[in-house]
C-alpha cells in the first residue's frame, strides 16, 4: 500500500519527508526503519505522479490553483501536458506489475527478506527522481505546448538507459499529439489549436499590429524564407471577389512554441504548405473551384501514411522528418506554379505590368504626359484623381483596342499620404523659408486590379516598389519630352539678329549637354536594366515548376530594378532628382519665353540653372565613378560608358573638387 502512495497505521505521510515508518514502533529496528523509508520514497514519488496525472488530466482549460497570498489563480494547460501525463502513466505502469509480483512473491514466501523488495525495485529508486525533476522542470518554466518537447528532448540526453528510455517513451506519446496538428495543417489546412501551443498559430489583431511595425526592418526576410508567409497567401486565395480589408486567414510561425531540434527553415515549409492548403480549400465558392479545391487529394493517402509511419518512430528523425515535409511542399508548389503559370497565364501579366509600370508602352505615356501636363503641374485637389484618369482612358483608348483587358486593370490616382511625404521631404530640404510646392507629378500612381491567383506575387508593398519605379521613369520621360519642346519651339531662331543668337549659344550647349545625358539615362534604364532583367526573369519561369523559385525570381527582379536604377542608393537618387528638376526648370523658363528673345533677367535664371547643373554632374560622375570603384557593378560601367564615352565628364571632375554641402543644396 506504501509503495502504491498510500499511508497507513505503520507507514503515515509527511508533507515534506513523504511516507515514512510511524515512529516509536516497538516491533520493527532502527535498521530496517532506514531501509523501509529509502523503500517508500518509490511511493512518495508515485503519489506525486498520481496527484500530477490527476491535475492535469481533467476535461477543462484550466487548472485553478491557490497563490501564496490566498488568491485563486488559473493555470492553462493543453493536449501535451495531457500527453505527458498519459506518457508518464505508461512508464509507471511497469511499476505497477512490479507491485504485483512483488505481492504474489511475497503472500507466496511471507519470509522473504526487505533486501529482496529493496533489490526488486532498485531501477525505480534512479529513474523517479529523474521523472520528477522533468516535472519541476516543466512547472518551474511554465512550459506549454511544444515547448514541453523541448524539455523532453533535453533531458532525453542521458547515460542512463532506463532513464533515457522513460522519457523517450513519454516524449514519443508527446509527438503523437504534435504529429496529429501537423497532419491536419499540412494535408487539409487545418489548424487545430484551442490552446495555442503548435508552432503555426494564427495571427490576432494585436500580432499583426506587432509585425506591423517590424515590416519594415524584416520585409522581406521573405525574400530568404523558402516559403510563403500568411499575408500573402491571404491575399491570393481569396479570389477574385476579395476586397482591398484586412486578411481573413493569417498564420505566422511561433517561435516560443518550435522546437530547437525543428530548425526554422522546416517550420517556414510547414507554414507554406497549411497556407496553401487552407487557402485554396477556402476558395471554393469561386468559378475555378473544382480545380482549386484538390491540392495533395491524389496523394493525400500517401503522405498521410508517410507521417504516420514518421509518428511510430520510437525516436524523432529530423532528416526523415524534413525529406517528407519537402516532397508535400513540392508537391504544393507545383500545384501553384500550375495554377499562376498556365492557367493564369502569368507571362502574359508580367508582360502587361512592363507596359504600364515601367512604361514598355513609350507611345502611350508620351502622349499622355503631353495630355496631362497642365492637370498634374499644379498641386493636386480633390477632383486631380478624376480628372487625371479619365485623361489617361482618353489616351489609352487612342493607342489599345477597347476590348484590351489591359484598360481595366489599371486607374491613374493621385495618393495624398505620397504628396505628404514628399511635401515633408521638400521642406526638410530646402533652408530657406519658403512655401513647398508638390505638384501632382510628385504623388502620381498606377492601382494596379491584380488577377486571382496573382496577389501572391503582387503584393502591396511590390506595388508600392513598381509605382517608385514608375513615377520614376515617367519623370525622366517627362524630362526628355520637355527638351525635345525646346528644342521644337526655338527652331526659328536661326532668323535672329547676331546679337541674338549670341546670347542663345550658351543655351543651346545646355540643353544639348542636357538632352544628351537624360537621352542615355533613359536608354540605360529601358534597355539595359528593365530589358534585361524582363529578359532573365521569363527565363527564369520558363526553365522552373517551383513556385517558390517564382516568387524569388520575381521579388529579386523588382529589387534588383530599384537597385540598378539608383533608388535604393539615396546619394545617386538625389543628385539625379536635383538633375531632373533643373532640366525641367531649364526647359518651362524656355517655353514660357518663347522665341521672341530673352530679358536679362531670364538669362541670368538660365545661366544659375547651368552652372548648377555642371555641378551636379560632375558630382553625380564623382560618386558614380567612387562606387564603381569598390563594387563590381556592370551597370554602373555600362552607364558611365554611355555617358562619358568621350572622356568629357572625367576631364571636368579631374579639374574640379566635389563641392560643399552648401554647394550642393
Amino acid at each position: 500500500m506504501a509503495l502504491s502512495g498510500d499511508s497507513g497505521g505503520i507507514f503515515v505521510y509527511k508533507k515534506f519527508a513523504g511516507l515514512q515508518v510511524a515512529a516509536d514502533l516497538p516491533f520493527i529496528h532502527d535498521s530496517e526503519v532506514d531501509l523501509l523509508n529509502r523503500i517508500c520514497r518509490l511511493g512518495s514519488y508515485f503519489r506525486k505522479f498520481q496527484t500530477f496525472c490527476r491535475k492535469y488530466s481533467e476535461v477543462s482549460p484550466f487548472i485553478t490553483e491557490n497563490s501564496s497570498d490566498g488568491t485563486t489563480l488559473e493555470v492553462p494547460f493543453g493536449l501535451y501536458i495531457q500527453a505527458f501525463c498519459t506518457g508518464l502513466d505508461q512508464v509507471l505502469d511497469s511499476y505497477r506489475k512490479t507491485l504485483i509480483d512483488l505481492e504474489k512473491q511475497i503472500l507466496k514466501d511471507p519470509k522473504l527478506p526487505l533486501t529482496f523488495i529493496e533489490h526488486s525495485l532498485e531501477q525505480y529508486q534512479v529513474l523517479f527522481p529523474a521523472l520528477w525533476s522533468v516535472i519541476e522542470q516543466i512547472q518551474a518554466s511554465k512550459a506549454l505546448g511544444c515547448q514541453i518537447l523541448d524539455v523532453l528532448q533535453q533531458s532525453c540526453i542521458c547515460g542512463i538507459p532506463d532513464v533515457r528510455d522513460a522519457l523517450e517513451r513519454i516524449l514519443f506519446v508527446c509527438h503523437g499529439v504534435m504529429y496529429q496538428q501537423l497532419s491536419a495543417w499540412v494535408l487539409h489546412g487545418i489548424l487545430i489549436d484551442k490552446h495555442n501551443e503548435f508552432f503555426i498559430k494564427e495571427v490576432t489583431p494585436a500580432d499583426d499590429q506587432t509585425v506591423n511595425k517590424t515590416d519594415d526592418s524584416v520585409a522581406n526576410s521573405e525574400l530568404g524564407i523558402p516559403g510563403i508567409t500568411g499575408r500573402q497567401l491571404t491575399e491570393i486565395l481569396e479570389g477574385e471577389v476579395r476586397k482591398p480589408t484586412p486578411a481573413r486567414w493569417q498564420y505566422r510561425i511561433n517561435a516560443e512554441m518550435l522546437p530547437s531540434y525543428i530548425p526554422t527553415r522546416v517550420a517556414d515549409k510547414v507554414l507554406f504548405i497549411g497556407e496553401s492548403i487552407g487557402m485554396l480549400k477556402g476558395s471554393k465558392r469561386t468559378k475555378n473551384s473544382l480545380q482549386r479545391s484538390s491540392v495533395i487529394q491524389e496523394k493525400e493517402e500517401e503522405f498521410t501514411r508517410s507521417l504516420y509511419a514518421l509518428q511510430q518512430q520510437p525516436t524523432f528523425n529530423l532528416m526523415l522528418f524534413e525529406n517528407e515535409i519537402d516532397k508535400i511542399r513540392l508537391c504544393v508548389a507545383e500545384h501553384l506554379w500550375k495554377l499562376v503559370v498556365e492557367d493564369v497565364n502569368l507571362l502574359k501579366h508580367l508582360k502587361i505590368v512592363k507596359e504600364f509600370f515601367l512604361l514598355g508602352r513609350g507611345e502611350l505615356f508620351s502622349a499622355f504626359i503631353e495630355h496631362a501636363r497642365s492637370l498634374l503641374k499644379l498641386p493636386p485637389s480633390d477632383n486631380t484623381s478624376h480628372d487625371i484618369h479619365a485623361a489617361f482612358l482618353q489616351v489609352v483608348s487612342k493607342f489599345l483596342p477597347d476590348d484590351d483587358e489591359a484598360t481595366a486593370m489599371f486607374t491613374v490616382v493621385i495618393d495624398k499620404e505620397i504628396a505628404q511625404q514628399e511635401k515633408k521631404k521638400k521642406t526638410t530640404a530646402t533652408a530657406e523659408q519658403t512655401a513647398v510646392v508638390v505638384s501632382g507629378w510628385d504623388c502620381v500612381q498606377l492601382q494596379y486590379d491584380v488577377q486571382w491567383p496573382l496577389h501572391i506575387l503582387f503584393q502591396p508593398t511590390v506595388l508600392d516598389k513598381y509605382n517608385n519605379l514608375f513615377r520614376f521613369l515617367l519623370k525622366v520621360k517627362r524630362t526628355q519630352l520637355d527638351l525635345q519642346l525646346v528644342w521644337a519651339a526655338y527652331m526659328g531662331t536661326k532668323r535672329l539678329s547676331t546679337a541674338q543668337l549670341s546670347n542663345m549659344t550658351k543655351i543651346w550647349l545646355s540643353r544639348m549637354h542636357m538632352s544628351f545625358l537624360v537621352d542615355n539615362l533613359q536608354y540605360y534604364l529601358q534597355v539595359d536594366v528593365l530589358e534585361a532583367q524582363y529578359t532573365q526573369l521569363v527565363e527564369k519561369i520558363n526553365g522552373t515548376r517551383d513556385f517558390e523559385s517564382i516568387r524569388l525570381a520575381h521579388d529579386q527582379f523588382v529589387t534588383t530594378l530599384m537597385a540598378q536604377s539608383f533608388l535604393l542608393m539615396k546619394p545617386v537618387s538625389h543628385c539625379l532628382d536635383e538633375i531632373l528638376n533643373l532640366c525641367q526648370s531649364f526647359s518651362s523658363l524656355l517655353l514660357q519665353t518663347g522665341s521672341t528673345g530673352l530679358t536679362q533677367r531670364e538669362l541670368t535664371q538660365i545661366e544659375n540653372i547651368t552652372k548648377t547643373y555642371e555641378r551636379q554632374t560632375i558630382l553625380l560622375f564623382q560618386i558614380l565613378s567612387s562606387v564603381r570603384s569598390h563594387q563590381a557593378s556592370p551597370h554602373l560601367a555600362q552607364l558611365l560608358l554611355r555617358i562619358d564615352f568621350n572622356k568629357h565628364f572625367s576631364s571636368s571632375s579631374s579639374s574640379s573638387s566635389i563641392p560643399s554641402s552648401e554647394e550642393r543644396t
